[in-house]
């Protein structure tokens, strides 16, 4: 088939042509954005689940839902290696400029206040050459934002940007991917700020998007978290909106699947949006004529998983060295051993398990825990049990050998 109408896109973070299985997500932010815009009380929002599920494509989705009601928005991806105040300066200086309100006076005041919120990234009594600066032509607000402490200097800028936009009837959105890798002064912080915003009924939102366990995150910084976050876990897809993700970009160019071809692309993508999309294109490219038929799928599959070994799992298992290479080997191993017929491989399994497939103590393992913890390729839910962040991750490694 034509591989210039291929409608196929597995690009990271890539929206789909068909944003099939996530109308209820959509839906739910549709209330929250006019309930905040009229300043009736809501929580701020937290999308979770492992990678290759679209929490990013939900969550510019969400954005993008925010920006047709008039709202101001900013994205940021949070960093491991990097403070919160330089990134949320220049997505708040964004959002800003696109509320559109239009008293000069007022929006400079809320600039200098993000501005001298920005200056802090670099310690109190840094010099000006040696301040950053999120691009704001005006001068700094001195004694607002500015305090050094990132919780009340937070608090307080959320403070005057809900002001602001109170004043046009709309509101503010803080989008944040990635969500779990902020620091924990900085979840700290955030979380302080969104629960002033739940008090005062200010129009400011935060969405985050994360790992499955950045409800736990959250949970050890502030107690309160749990009552503060409406929390949506973004799961594979149900194989009616699987179905839909395929068939709707190919009608859309006159191609059709058959049954069995559905059939097959479930069985081989798990229902993973990601893998979808990866199957989709391969299939496509491949595919001599519409209808694609499950015959189609398998001589397409050595490609999609070449591309998938490459594009989605390589790229990650790269990042691992040697010992850890060793660790994510054991946990794919423990989770065969545990696989069921009914159920398959565990989400989840046991540390102790892992340490004892590797032959060792689990207190040894901790530094190579840690350290994929830190890459993002294994994530704790629970104390005592580890998991990939990666779906299939496992089955990767044992064909890898």
């Amino acid at each position: 088939m034509d591989p210039i109408r291929n409608p196929y896109a597995p690009g990271a973070g890539q929206r789909p042509p068909e944003l099939a299985g996530r109308d209820e997500q959509l839906r739910t932010f549709d209330v929250v954005l006019e309930r905040v815009a009229k300043g009736r009380p809501e929580r701020s929002m937290v999308l979770t689940g492992l990678r290759g599920v679209g929490k990013t494509v939900l969550l510019n989705a969400l954005r993008s839902a925010a920006v047709r009601k008039g709202w101001g928005t900013g994205k940021l991806e949070a960093r491991p290696d990097q403070g919160l105040r330089r990134p949320l300066s220049s997505a708040l200086h964004q959002a800003v400029r696109e509320l559109g309100h239009r008293d000069e006076e007022s929006v400079n005041h809320v600039l200098g206040v993000i501005k001298s919120f920005a200056h802090r990234d670099a310690g109190a009594g840094a010099k000006l050459k040696d301040q950053w600066s999120p691009g704001i032509d005006v001068a700094a607000v001195r004694g607002r934002a500015d305090s050094g402490d990132i919780e009340i200097d937070l608090v307080e800028l959320f403070t005057d940007l809900g002001g602001l936009a109170a004043d046009v009837g709309k509101g503010i959105g803080v989008f944040i991917d990635e969500m779990q890798d902020l620091g924990p002064d900085d979840i700290s912080a955030l979380c302080a700020a969104c629960h002033e915003l739940s008090q005062s009924g200010l129009p400011v939102i935060v969405v985050g998007a994360g790992l499955p366990h950045l409800p736990a995150v959250l949970s050890a910084s502030k107690s309160y978290s749990e009552r503060l976050f409406r929390y949506q876990r973004i799961d594979r897809l149900s194989r009616e909106a699987a179905d839909s993700a395929l068939t709707v970009p190919a009608a859309d160019e006159e191609a059709d699947y058959e049954d069995g071809a559905l059939e097959a692309m479930y069985a081989a993508t798990g229902g993973y949006p990601y893998f979808i999309q990866a199957y989709g294109k391969a299939v496509w490219d491949l595919a001599p004529r519409s209808p694609i038929t499950a015959a189609d799928v398998a001589v397409a599959a050595p490609e999609a998983e070449a591309e998938l070994a490459v594009g989605f799992f390589g790229s990650r298992y790269e990042r691992a060295t040697p010992g850890e290479r060793d660790y994510l080997m054991a946990m794919a191993d423990v989770a065969l051993a545990a696989a069921t017929e009914a159920e398959g491989e565990p989400e989840s399994v046991p540390t102790a398990d892992v340490a004892a497939t590797l032959g060792k103590k689990p207190q040894s393992l901790s530094p190579a825990r840690d350290s994929l913890l830190k890459k993002g390729l294994i994530y704790s839910g629970e104390r005592g049990r580890i998991a990939f962040t990666v779906p299939h991750f496992g089955r990767y490694l044992r064909e890898r050998g």
